[in-house]
């Protein structure tokens, strides 16, 4: 099904196979997209084109991706570009790194189109939401932040604070990735006190008390947790 407006994807590789790879599956979806080589060439074009998804190789000459991701951060008008990172398996202590200075998610080379479409789509609906809703219900969980309750298949389920906010900033996240760190950062303040270590902890207690529904929380190995929607 192709997209209503032609959204503008940087794909940024410095393998051409993968470039021609995305550039015809993500025209073939619909999307306008742009190409670069370097890390030079990808900063040219987001400060240029303002692309709403951008899709960077970590390995890339000169600038690599994790720099390239820095500078975008840094950047006022750029800085909310969201940026997926294509990095290659084994890469666990830059997937890391990224995710801290501001990449939105990963994809795992060799990958698959469909996931590649498919995190675009959840880059997409982060960034074309109006702000966030009062209720979210997925697969027969119901979270209200104004109530700050859960109900699971229409019974409420007992949380404490901690476990709340941990549920709701994997939620806020839309499916993306989350580090140990960045849940500590996006749940620190008020009544929350957690640290890094104890996010594993928390998490066992959630999975916990949602039952079957918790398979929808998987361990990233050595980088975080993703909610699946």
């Amino acid at each position: 099904m192709k997209n209503e407006a032609p959204y503008k994807i940087l794909v940024v590789d410095d393998e051409e196979d993968i470039r021609d790879l995305l550039q015809y599956n993500l025209k073939s979806a619909g999307y306008e997209v742009l190409v670069a080589k370097t890390g030079e060439e990808a900063l040219t074009a987001i400060r240029a084109e303002k692309p709403k998804v951008v899709l960077l190789d970590l390995m890339l000459p000169g600038i690599d991706g994790l720099d390239v991701c820095k500078k975008v951060r840094l950047e006022s008008e750029i800085s909310e570009t969201p940026i997926i990172m294509l990095t290659a398996k084994g890469e666990e202590e830059d997937i890391v790194k990224g995710l801290e200075i501001g990449a939105d998610d990963y994809v795992t080379k060799p990958f698959s189109i469909k996931e590649v479409l498919a995190r675009i789509q959840v880059a997409l609906r982060r960034i074309s939401e109006e702000g966030l809703p009062v209720k979210v219900e997925v697969g027969g969980l119901i979270l209200d932040r104004n109530r700050r309750e859960i109900f699971l298949n229409g019974k409420p389920v007992e949380f404490t604070f901690t476990e709340f906010a941990i549920l709701d900033a994997l939620f806020n996240r839309g499916g993306g990735v989350m580090t140990r760190d960045q849940i500590v950062s996006a749940i620190r303040g008020g009544e929350v006190n957690v640290s890094e270590r104890s996010v594993d902890v928390h998490i066992t207690f959630i999975r916990k008390k949602l039952d079957s529904w918790s398979g929808r929380i998987h361990t990233v190995r050595g980088v975080g947790y993703r909610l699946d929607y």
